[in-house]
């Protein structure tokens, strides 16, 4: 009962937040005041003077996107040279040298894509610069990409027989300045108010209460005795031989709190350490835990209520939201069942005591005591139907049918929520082909919020709900059959199968987190899921912003009595249906060889 009031809590208090914050994001992007106007504006206008930008510019889609892509390549370029030359570069306190070439290329193009996928280990890899100017700055214009291709879908739905979409520079200077800074300026003080770490100094190495024995494997020797003075560790009352005495340990240090914040809001997911949010300097405790959890979800839950109010239409806002909110329960439900009553394995003959009393139960591998089951199952939802990535447990030690969530999340092309900006933009894509199939069923000609919708909308709309599928599938594919890939596995058969299908499909649903143990930092392993995520990230964009172009130029169609409804019970679900639909059909058959393979398995 404890788990299910804690899972309602979470998800109660992400819904009373969503829907005021959707309400300023639409003030802000129809140039509205807000009660941040008088402090934000004179810098918004301030920017456009500096960078000569013309603040009534309407850009058609096609410049658009050349806006769009241009403004990322220049980034995927600068973040791939600061990544190589951070050993000359100053802000670097700990000496660390620069990044070979290829992980240089794989991180450049996970950061600027939204994935924020990390193949290395942050605080022993990337400088405070790179950290700082590199990802965090990638951090907020990413995820104001996706927000800015989302408004000009919106225009293209609310505009009549023109070809204008706002400006593409404009709707990034607002998005920053407006929504993003503010935020996570809030959410910074608050993590460091909870004792997340914010500072300039150098990796500290601090000395330990009791020393420790680790044995030539590496493994840390439980109830071994040490004897500083002879130098021995002796376990089970034998010395070990080869064991070291550890009694010092190395303590990172760094900006967190400010990177930490827009890994959170802006569904990047890159953590500030390698373990991320499992680490005690990165997420201390249960209030910084529920800060950076409700943080995961706020903005693609806002953002269905800004689309509302934007197209005039709340109702069509509350049913799209609806739809991934009762998705987001279920899959919620399925993995805190999952964790709650562990596996067979666990419970046969007393192997492991799973009951809740006095203690969290259930399948507690992988996870932090100071979050248990509800924390760890509901942030694992979050983070992986927001397309973020962050983690607080460990994935990889989640029981099969709970795991088999989480990546199913990520492999439905991150519409349950999803990223900030693309999670929404995504299902509406989902909403188009739902309306086309349904206009198809009754014999009338497809509409939506007024706009016909014909062969060119779908042809891309089938595009950008296949390009996840396509990208992760492919991807997969491609690296089960490469020669050696079996080293940067973890495990062997259905899980080790799991972890590679993972791996891709974190990385094509612009997810960026990881089973545990999955060694991706090989050349092979930094290119494949690099073009991948790039593939995966501006397909849907480019798709999307052709929709909207298309859209925009047509006229209005009246609503009549035989206009079907898309904003009642019966849309909700045949829209649900249709993104499960999708999803069943693309990754059935992969998930039969790793998830569902491994949980048969598990009960034989």
């Amino acid at each position: 009962m404890n788990v299910v009031i804690q899972c309602i809590l979470y998800l109660a208090i992400l819904v009373v937040l969503a829907i005021p914050l959707g309400a300023y994001i639409k003030n802000v992007m129809n140039g509205e005041k807000t009660f941040l106007s008088k402090l934000l504006t004179p810098c918004e206008n301030a920017v456009y003077k500096v960078l000569r930008v013309d603040k009534d510019e309407q850009m058609n889609w096609k410049k658009y996107t050349i806006s769009v892509l241009i403004f990322s390549g220049i980034g995927l370029v600068f973040l791939f040279l600061l990544q190589l030359f951070q050993g000359f570069l100053p802000g670097n306190p700990q000496g660390l040298p620069g990044v070979k070439w290829d992980l240089s290329f794989n991180t450049a193009a996970s950061f600027i894509t939204n994935t924020n996928w990390q193949a290395y280990s942050g605080e022993s890899t990337l400088s405070y610069l790179t950290q700082a100017l590199g990802l965090t700055v990638q951090n907020f214009v990413s995820a104001a990409t996706g927000i800015a291709v989302l408004f000009a879908l919106i225009r293209g739905f609310m505009r009549v027989k023109t070809d204008g979409l706002g400006s593409f520079w404009v709707d990034m200077t607002r998005i920053i300045i407006h929504i993003l800074i503010p935020l996570n300026l809030v959410i910074s003080l608050l993590l460091v108010s909870g004792g997340v770490i914010q500072n300039l100094k150098a990796g500290e190495t601090v000395s330990l209460v009791e020393p420790i024995g680790v044995s030539a494997e590496g493994e840390i020797l439980e109830n071994a005795k040490i004897d500083l003075e002879a130098g021995t560790v002796v376990a089970d009352g034998q010395i070990v031989e080869d064991a070291e005495i550890v009694t010092e340990q190395f303590v990172p240090m760094g900006p967190a709190a400010s990177q930490v914040a827009i890994k959170q809001t802006g569904t990047n997911g890159g953590g500030f350490m390698g373990v991320n949010s499992t680490h005690p300097l990165e997420n201390p405790n249960a209030f910084t835990n529920l800060i950076e959890m409700i943080s995961l979800l706020l903005i693609p839950a806002a953002l269905c209520f800004t689309f509302g109010n934007a197209v005039k239409n709340k109702k069509q806002g509350i049913a799209i939201f609806m739809a991934m909110f009762l998705c987001l329960v279920f899959a919620l439900s399925v993995v805190a069942i999952n964790e709650q009553f562990a596996t067979p394995q666990l419970i046969q003959n007393g192997n492991v005591d799973v009951s809740m009393v006095d203690q969290a139960g259930g399948n507690m591998e992988g996870k932090e005591t100071r979050f248990g089951i509800a924390a760890s199952s509901t942030w694992a939802t979050f983070t992986t139907a927001a397309s973020n990535g962050s983690v607080n447990s460990m994935h990889d030690s989640y029981t099969p049918l709970g795991g088999m969530v989480t990546m199913l999340l990520m492999q439905l092309g991150e519409v349950i929520f999803g990223g900030v900006g693309c999670g929404l933009y995504g299902m509406l894509a989902f909403a188009i082909l739902t309306v086309f199939i349904a206009g198809l069923m009754v014999g009338r000609t497809p509409e939506f919020l007024g706009k016909k919708i014909e062969p060119y909308e779908m042809k891309w709309s089938v595009l950008v709900c296949l390009a996840t599928p396509i990208a992760i599938l492919v991807g997969s594919g491609i690296a089960a059959v490469w020669p050696g890939i079996e080293s940067s596995l973890n495990n062997v058969g259905a899980h080790g199968f799991s972890e590679l299908l993972y791996t891709f499909s974190s990385c094509g649903g612009n997810n960026g987190s990881a089973f545990a143990g999955f060694n991706g930092n090989t050349m092979f392993l930094n290119l494949i899921l690099g073009f991948v995520m790039l593939f995966a990230r501006f397909l849907p964009i480019i798709g999307t912003l052709a929709i909207a172009g298309n859209l925009a130029e047509k006229k209005k169609i009246a609503t009549t009595a035989g206009t079907l409804s898309t904003t009642n019970t019966m849309f909700v679900f045949l829209l649900i249906f249709i993104v499960l639909l999708v999803g069943a059909l693309s990754f059935f058959p992969a998930l039969a060889l790793g998830p569902i393979a491994e949980f048969f398995q598990s009960i034989v």
